[in-house]
């Protein structure tokens, strides 16, 4: 865990007075928090995630908002403590104004001492509106800096250092929220505190040497001590006096250390550290781990790989926005349902995409717990920014502040100096006909960002910008799979099938997806029956991708049977999403090492939306989720396209060789099979290897294997060379036996034919053990149900694709 205190530190969060500019509001609200969560909870506004309700809550950003309160003090010596305030402010107390803001992303410390008094004081929070900043803000520009409007139809949000998706994105809505989201705290005035701590691990000898800088912000004119404590041992040192902000360090060396693996990799011990000065303590939590991150050129082009501990890890996760469209509404416990999630589904990564929000510390606690490596974008996306100087001093505060807090954690792997801002200099206009003005305008951008992360961590590891082939190189990196990370869109954005994964052999692949819509429980929570259709304004209200929902339905077209109702509608958008995502990383895992690295697009939604997350809105699996936990497995065997035939590749994680045995069948409708081969291999730790290959399928054949381990592990998955409209499915006589057990539902399945994608469906929230599957007969499996809310009764609803897409009779 990670905290900093004060033991004399005074909590200013609670309710607060909230007033617009107008007059028209004034109403009680909780900070941390955001206004229009506010405004909610007061009854003020409707539901924002309802229907269209978006468009009518838009004059939210439109006007200024004043937060205030009084509180009791019987000293005046003191300091406020601020985080996260979003974004523009004027902080007064007593009517003197004590602080200006700029960034949502900063923490803030303001000596208020002259502003104080004993007895009452008020403190006040000025938000201007959000638009006119951003619009005000534009015009002062040397040059126009343009935003993607296809994404953020509240234009010139990239003059404010706010999330980005705040101003709409193509799954987020578009609602400029502001608030107070951090740390908001009086504290006494010190002339001695601890500003920082910088921690650097050594692993080149035969332990972990740890050294700890306390950088201290002051003068000492006294015998001071500063009292580290890490690994079982003590150190108390002095802080040298009369020297201006002294760093006062300390070392500490662990000859038989517990190292910290990413999950699937080993364990995750975590190692406590105290630094204490007078009445301040900073604590942390501290994993022993090397990350290096190759890239270098090689016969390809340039490699892209990470090293946790000098092993090379394939990493196998996916990209995470912002918990919730408002900052008001985001829970620890659902954020850790979700991460504990991506771990259950063999992840061992999420990307902290650029166009959201540093998380709070203990979102990164949670990914050392958990095993999570944490890619780092810093939070630049898709727009062009400003390179004046004072744009850039504030970046410059902006980086070494989230530096300092996040650098110690063990999962944190990689930092990135952006999303897509390099693809962007030729997404404009005004940057296609000028882009050496615009290229060197983010050269000064990406300069100071890399430098400021040096500076503040020398032993960072630091990636330009996401995609890249690698530094200095401005190439196309959604199409060139040669050199370092890469974005591929062209199945989604462009169209192309999902076979055409297989014709690009990405090194490291940073972004990838396909959409689907959310489940049935969560478009009940924004939908009426009367718009269950996805023509209908409020269904495509809740589709921010332009042409989304002609795109589904056209995939749908090439590759199924229509769905006979919306219900299955939103099922098969569901298996098709499953399916090209299946497709691209079961290739790209076959080509280890050559591939290093597949971060699905993305892992969560901020709101109830169709999108290509593989979790819905409440944390609740998609079928591409269960998919996910089965295609991300340690030990897996892909299907791959071969001429005439099929070759079946088995790829393993694990850190020493593993023994598979391997078993391929052709099966026609009926359930009928014929076996095609087996093939006993050995996979080693760092490759892909060629189990067998198989010929010989007929029209109406899919293929079936299965593999074993000698450890009772075992997998098994199946490949329909065409289109699944193109096979006679046949109706699979599914019956379940339903029964309530002490912790939820045991459902147990049997077919008398092949049940494409069974996919089980609970009107409550909850998990199932197993989703979206092919049940063969003679091969009955039990599905286990555990209710969110223990003893919640569930109703279960069971599809397979013979229901969704064929008509009875």
């Amino acid at each position: 865990m990670t905290h900093s205190t004060h033991t004399r530190a005074l909590d200013l969060s609670g309710n607060w007075t909230v007033t617009d500019a107008q007059g028209d509001y004034s109403f009680e609200m909780a900070l941390p928090g955001d206004i229009i969560t506010g405004l909610h909870a007061a009854g003020l506004i409707p539901e924002p995630y309802w229907g269209r309700n978006e468009y009518d809550l838009r004059w939210i950003c439109e006007r200024g908002w004043r937060l205030s309160r009084e509180i009791e003090l019987d000293r005046t010596d003191l300091v406020l403590a601020i985080s996260e305030v979003d974004t523009v402010a004027s902080i007064l107390v007593n009517g003197t104004a004590v602080l200006e803001t700029q960034n949502a992303h900063r923490s803030y410390r303001a000596d208020i001492s002259g502003a104080l008094v004993l007895g009452t004081n008020r403190i006040e929070i000025l938000l201007p509106a959000v638009t006119a900043e951003c619009d005000a803000r534009q015009k002062k520009q040397p040059f126009r800096l343009p935003v993607q409007r296809t994404n953020s139809p509240i234009d010139n949000g990239n003059m404010l250092r706010k999330p980005q998706c705040d101003f709409g994105w193509d799954w987020n809505i578009a609602l400029a929220p502001s608030g107070v989201y951090g740390m908001l705290a009086l504290e006494p005035l010190e002339t001695l505190r601890i500003d920082r701590l910088a921690i650097r691990q050594d692993h080149s000898g035969d332990g972990v040497a740890v050294t700890v800088d306390a950088h201290v912000d002051g003068t000492a004119t006294q015998d001071t001590m500063v009292t580290f404590a890490f690994g079982g041992t003590e150190r108390r040192l002095p802080v040298p006096a009369n020297v201006a902000n002294p760093v006062v360090t300390a070392e500490f060396a662990l000859s038989n250390p517990e190292l910290w693996w990413p999950a699937g990799q080993g364990m995750q011990p975590l190692y406590d550290l105290m630094v204490q000065l007078g009445d301040q303590v900073e604590e942390r939590r501290i994993g022993l781990r090397e990350i290096e991150l190759i890239s270098e050129p090689d016969a390809v082009g340039r490699s892209f790989l990470l090293k946790v501990n000098g092993r090379p890890v394939f990493c196998k996760g996916a990209n995470w926005i912002p918990a919730d469209a408002l900052a008001g509404r985001i829970d620890r416990d659902a954020v850790e349902d979700q991460l504990q999630s991506a771990v259950d589904a063999n992840m061992n990564m999420i990307r902290i995409w650029g166009g959201g929000r540093y998380e709070p510390t203990w979102f990164h606690d949670l990914c050392d717990e958990l095993g999570l490596l944490v890619w780092q974008d810093f939070m630049f996306a898709c727009n062009l920014y400003p390179s004046t100087p004072e744009f850039l001093a504030e970046i410059d505060a902006e980086v070494r502040d989230v530096v300092a807090r996040l650098h110690h954690h063990a999962s944190t792997a990689l930092w990135c100096g952006d999303n897509e801002l390099v693809g962007a200099l030729g997404w404009f206009e005004e940057s296609r006909n000028d882009r050496d003005r615009y290229l060197v305008n983010y050269d000064r951008m990406n300069r100071a960002l890399e430098t400021a992360l040096m500076e503040t961590d020398p032993t960072a590891t630091w990636w330009p910008s996401s995609p890249t082939p690698g530094p200095l190189s401005f190439g196309d990196a959604w199409h060139d799979d040669s050199s370092g990370d890469m974005h591929f869109w062209s199945v989604w954005h462009e169209g192309r099938d999902f076979e055409h994964y297989r014709d690009v052999s990405p090194r490291f692949c940073s972004e990838f997806g396909f959409q689907s819509y959310p489940s049935m429980n969560v478009i009940r929570t924004f939908a009426e029956p009367k718009d269950f259709n996805i023509s209908a304004p409020v269904f495509e209200s809740h589709q921010k991708n332009a042409g989304g929902n002609a795109r589904i339905a056209e995939t749908m077209f090439r590759y199924f049977r229509f769905p006979t109702s919306f219900e299955n509608f939103v099922y098969v958008s569901q298996i098709q999403q499953a399916l090209a995502i299946h497709t691209a990383v079961t290739h790209w895992r076959s080509l280890k090492p050559h591939c290093m690295g597949t971060l699905i697009w993305q892992l969560n939604d901020t709101w109830p939306v169709c999108s290509w997350a593989s979790l819905d809105y409440g944390g609740g699996w998609k079928l591409l989720h269960h998919m996910a936990q089965k295609f991300f497995a340690p030990v897996h065997v892909a299907a791959v396209p071969d001429g005439d035939g099929v070759l079946l590749r088995a790829t393993s994680d694990e850190a020493s060789a593993v023994d598979l045995a391997v078993e391929a069948s052709a099966m026609k409708m009926d359930g009928t099979t014929r076996r095609l081969g087996s093939a006993n291999v050995s996979v080693g730790p760092d490759r892909s290897v060629e189990a067998c290959r198989v010929d010989g399928l007929t029209e109406d054949e899919v293929l079936t294997f299965s593999w074993s381990l000698p450890d009772g592990r075992s997998g098994r998955d199946h490949f329909a060379p065409k289109p699944y409209k193109s096979y006679a499915l046949e109706d699979p006589g599914l019956v379940s036996d339903i029964r309530q057990t002490g912790s939820g539902l045991s459902i147990a399945l049997t077919a008398e034919k092949p049940a494409f994608f069974v996919a089980l469906e609970a009107d409550v929230p909850g998990r199932f053990s197993d989703n979206g599957f092919l049940l063969l007969p003679g091969a009955p499996v039990t599905v286990t149900f555990t209710p969110k809310v223990p003893g919640a009764d569930a109703a279960v609803t069971l599809r397979n694709l013979h229901s969704a897409t064929c008509v009875a009779g």
